[in-house]
C-alpha cells in the first residue's frame, strides 16, 4: 500500500473535527508561561491522555535562566469618566499585556497611552503582547478603539498577582519495546490564539491518545510546555533522558490553510529530517522544507550546541509571515478541521516511518536465497522487488529509509518485506 493510500485510510474528517473541538474548548482560557490558565488547560488534556503535571518552583536555576514568578490574573479593565468599560479583559484576554504587574490607578489619557499597544497597520485587530522578563503593565486594543478614546481621566485596574509559585507543564511518557525515544513538543503558553498555540496542543493530544492505545517499538515523550523557558527547564532537569532522544519534532502553527512547512534540525540530515522530506515528497500535499535557523520555537533549545538533538519543526505558514499572527484574528475562524486532520495524519505517518525504520542483517548473504521454496514469491502482491532490495542492502549498514531513498520502492512495502523475511529467518533486525 502506498504512503498516500495509507494517508487516507483514517477518517481525517473525524480527527480534524475532534481537534477543532478541543481548540474551541481551550480557546477562552487565559494562558501564560505560568499560572492557573496553564493548569486549567492541562486538566482538559488529562481527560484524554495519561498526562503527568509537573511543577518547578519559582527561582529554580535552569542553565543561564531562572524560573520566573507565577502570574495569575482575575480581571482587568479601563473605565472612562462615565463609568463605561472601554477596555475589558473579560471580552478578550488579549486586551491585557501578558504578565502585567497589578495596577489600580486613575490617570489622564495622555498618561494611559504610554501603556496602550495597538497595530496601526491592522487597525481592527488586537495585538498579543507580553512582558515576561521586564516588569511592566499595559493594555492591548485595536487602533480604531484607541482613536475613539476621549480626553479625560480613566480608571485603570489590573487585578493580577506576580509572586513566587511554579512553572507548570504537562508530560506524557509512553514506554515502548525500546528505551529509544521520539520527542514531540508544543507550547501551551499563549492566551486565546488558535493557530499559534492551540493547533499544536490539540493535534499532539489526539496523537498521544492514539499512540497510547497502539503497540510501539520506540518510547514516546510528549511535552506540553511554556515556550522557551519550559523547554529550557525540561532540558535542565532531564539530562539523563536527553541521551535517549533519537528523533524529535516541535509542532506549532499547524491549523491554518497554508501548506506544510518543515524546518530541519540543526544536524540538517538527521533521520527525522530525511523521513519528513521523504514522506512529504510522496504525499501530494503542498509543502516546503527549510533549513535550520537559531530563531523560532523550542527547536532552538533542543538544537542548541550543547544538546544538538535531532529535532525539527512541523508547521504550516511560518510564524510571523501571516497577518493573523499574534493578533485577535488568530481565532476559531482561522483554523480548520481539515488542516488539523491533515496535520494529524501527516504526523502519524512520520511516526510510523520512524518507528518502523531500522537496520537489518541478511542471514543468507551469499547470493539470493531461493524465495520460491519458501512460498515468498507472490506472497504479498508486488513485493518481490522490495524483498530483493531489502535482502541486498541489509548488510548492517543500510536502514530501511536508506533503502527507500536509493531504490524508489515505498517505505511501507520495504517494511512489510523486512517483517516477512524476518519471519522466514532470512533477515534479523539489529536494533531490537
Amino acid at each position: 500500500m502506498s504512503e498516500r493510500a495509507r494517508h487516507h485510510t483514517f477518517p481525517e474528517e473525524t480527527i480534524g473535527e475532534q481537534a477543532y473541538r478541543l481548540v474551541a474548548e481551550l480557546y477562552p482560557l487565559c494562558r501564560s508561561i505560568t499560572g492557573d490558565g496553564v493548569r486549567q488547560s492541562l486538566d482538559i488534556l488529562a481527560r484524554r491522555i495519561p498526562l503527568a503535571v509537573r511543577e518547578v518552583p519559582s527561582g529554580t536555576p535552569v542553565f543561564d535562566w531562572t524560573v520566573p514568578q507565577e502570574w495569575n490574573i482575575r480581571d482587568a479593565y479601563v473605565r472612562n469618566s462615565r463609568g463605561e468599560k472601554v477596555i475589558d479583559f473579560r471580552q478578550s484576554n488579549l486586551h491585557v499585556l501578558n504578565y502585567s504587574t497589578p495596577v489600580r490607578a486613575t490617570m489622564p489619557l495622555a498618561e494611559l497611552k504610554k501603556h496602550l499597544f495597538t497595530l496601526p497597520g491592522q487597525p481592527d485587530l488586537i495585538p498579543y503582547k507580553t512582558s515576561y522578563y521586564r516588569r511592566n503593565w499595559g493594555f492591548c486594543l485595536s487602533h480604531r478603539q484607541l482613536q475613539s478614546l476621549e480626553d479625560g481621566d480613566y480608571e485603570v485596574v489590573i487585578d493580577a498577582t506576580l509572586a513566587d509559585g511554579y512553572l507548570t507543564y504537562g508530560e506524557v511518557y509512553l514506554p515502548g519495546e525500546t528505551e529509544d525515544e521520539i520527542l514531540l513538543s508544543c507550547h501551551i503558553c499563549h492566551p486565546s490564539l488558535c493557530n499559534d498555540n492551540l493547533s499544536g496542543v490539540s493535534v499532539l493530544t489526539l496523537l498521544a491518545e492514539q499512540l497510547a492505545a497502539a503497540p510501539r517499538r520506540h518510547s514516546y515523550r510528549f511535552l506540553f510546555i511554556p515556550g522557551t523557558i519550559g523547554a529550557i527547564t525540561w532540558l535542565a532537569q532531564h539530562a539523563a533522558a536527553v541521551s535517549r532522544i533519537h528523533h524529535g519534532l516541535v509542532v506549532s502553527g499547524i491549523g491554518d490553510r497554508g501548506g506544510l512547512t518543515y524546518k530541519k534540525s540543526r544536524q540538517g540530515n538527521a533521520t527525522v529530517d530525511r523521513a519528513v522530506a521523504y514522506l512529504l515528497g510522496r504525499s501530494g500535499l503542498r509543502h516546503e522544507i527549510v533549513d535550520f535557523t537559531p530563531y523560532g520555537y523550542d527547536e532552538r533549545q533542543y538544537c542548541s550546541p550543547g544538546f544538538n538533538l535531532p529535532v525539527g519543526r512541523l508547521s504550516r505558514t511560518p510564524f510571523g509571515s501571516y497577518p493573523e499572527y499574534h493578533t485577535s484574528a488568530d481565532n476559531l475562524d482561522f483554523v480548520t478541521p481539515v488542516a488539523l486532520g491533515e496535520a494529524w495524519a501527516t504526523l502519524r505517518d512520520i511516526l510510523q516511518l520512524l518507528d518502523g525504520d531500522g537496520k537489518f542483517i541478511n542471514l543468507n548473504p551469499y547470493c539470493e536465497p531461493q524465495l520460491g521454496k519458501r512460498g515468498l514469491y507472490d506472497s504479498i502482491g508486488d513485493n518481490e522487488l522490495a524483498m530483493l532490495w531489502v535482502l541486498n542492502l541489509s548488510d548492517g549498514e543500510h536502514s530501511l529509509l536508506d533503502i527507500a531513498e536509493r531504490s524508489g520502492v515505498e517505505f511501507g512495502a520495504l517494511r512489510e518485506a523486512a517483517e516477512l523475511l524476518c519471519r522466514h529467518a532470512l533477515l534479523k533486525r539489529l536494533d531490537g
